[in-house]
């Protein structure tokens, strides 16, 4: 029996019909993720579209119809399409000629079947027609995504050894998808886990980021350290810090805190800046990524303390990580927009104090008793500054 795609919005949008009449019916299939989703009933992101078409052609035939392209990565055959509902990655149809377990050497190809073939996932290579919405499946894909399986095609070794990276994308996919455990695969991942060292960090730390992402991702991160292949990547993480994370997306679960990656890696890492900070080095993370690990990795929230004065201090970010990771309640602090204190330097000099130490000793005063009371009015600051005065 012939499958079809639901005709879901996307299917019927103009933009996209626009650009495969542009390369003509034939010569476009809808693939991979965009495919897979809609099958599942899951919301549609991101759209890519494989072509029979050498790049050349794809970007004079859309240029004559009026559709915008960047060549993104066009040595290995792909144009970006600038359209009007969201952008369309368009691929030529390949096949490997070699490859070394980070980038591999390809050649154009015509045959469908030869694309899917190259492809990590049976769930990744699924086709569909742009008209009719028939779906095109050479490696049981279909089945497997109803039966929530993961599957490297063909031999899951090779296809490691051909993109090393694909140990993660394992993890990250089964973690999304997977109801059923593949021991081939996992077998496979544990087998050549240390072939991850060679690859860039910044890969690594994009598919660690996807991964911590997903809405538990606690079990699949277990298991990886289980079989040996998170060590190699995050060699931090021990079983302290394993029961941390399975803690904090309770914790976040239990005040309807959205998931996020960062909070999750500082779950994983022992609660020092130092390595946390040196973990951001490694992974190539971003300057704001590791500030807030370094924020988050102080761990330190005490009893009795005002959740409102940490996220004064440290950030409304830094402040709802603490308090989920070491037990306390982060409703306070959601959402809220932390005040100024009301008065500055000047009012003290402009009642007779002078300028200097003893200025930012008497606002720091003031600053602490203000925290301490959360956040009195202007009025109150006020009478608290004429009893420091005093002090002073």
């Amino acid at each position: 029996m012939t499958e079809r795609l639901p005709p879901v919005p996307w299917t019927q949008r103009r933009d996209l019909a626009a650009l495969v009449a542009a390369l003509g019916t034939e010569n476009v299939r809808w693939v991979g993720g965009a495919v897979r989703d809609t099958l599942l009933g899951e919301d549609v992101h991101d759209i890519d579209a494989a072509t029979t078409l050498p790049p050349t052609d794809v970007v004079e035939r859309l240029a004559a119809a009026g559709i915008r392209t960047i060549p993104t990565g066009i040595a290995h055959g792909t144009v970006t399409a600038l359209m009007d509902g969201s952008n369309v990655e368009v691929t030529t149809l390949r096949r490997d000629v070699s490859t070394d377990g980070r980038r591999a050497t390809v050649s154009f190809a015509q045959d469908w079947r030869d694309d899917a073939a190259r492809r990590d996932f049976t769930i990744n290579a699924l086709f569909a027609h742009p008209v009719t919405l028939e779906i095109a499946d050479y490696f049981g894909g279909r089945e497997d995504l109803k039966a929530g399986r993961v599957r490297f095609i063909g031999d899951a070794r090779q296809r490691i050894r051909e993109d090393h990276l694909r140990i993660l994308r394992y993890f990250r996919f089964e973690a999304r998808f997977g109801a059923e455990l593949d021991s081939e695969a996992e077998a496979a991942c544990a087998e050549l886990a240390a072939t991850l060292k060679g690859l860039s960090r910044e890969r690594v730390g994009w598919e660690l980021q996807n991964l911590l992402g997903l809405p538990d991702p606690s079990p699949t991160v277990t298991r990886m350290h289980r079989l040996g292949v998170l060590q190699v990547v995050l060699p931090e993480c021990g079983r302290h810090e394993l029961e941390a994370l399975a803690n904090l997306i309770a914790a976040e679960q239990r005040y309807g805190v959205p998931p996020d990656a960062m909070r999750r890696l500082a779950a994983l890492l022992p609660a020092l800046p130092q390595i946390a900070g040196a973990v951001t080095t490694r992974l190539r993370l971003s300057r704001n990524q590791r500030e807030r690990l370094s924020c988050v990795a102080a761990r330190t929230f005490g009893d009795g303390e005002n959740p409102r004065a940490l996220a004064y201090r440290e950030g409304t970010d830094c402040a709802v990580d603490r308090l989920l990771l070491t037990g306390g309640d982060p409703t306070p602090v959601i959402g809220w927009d932390a005040p100024e204190l009301p008065i500055k330097g000047g009012e003290i000099v402009r009642r007779g104090v002078q300028a200097g130490p003893s200025v930012a000793r008497i606002l720091q005063s003031v600053e602490r008793r203000w925290l301490d009371e959360d956040f009195p009015d202007a009025a109150r600051v006020s009478a608290i500054l004429d009893e420091e005065m005093v002090k002073e």
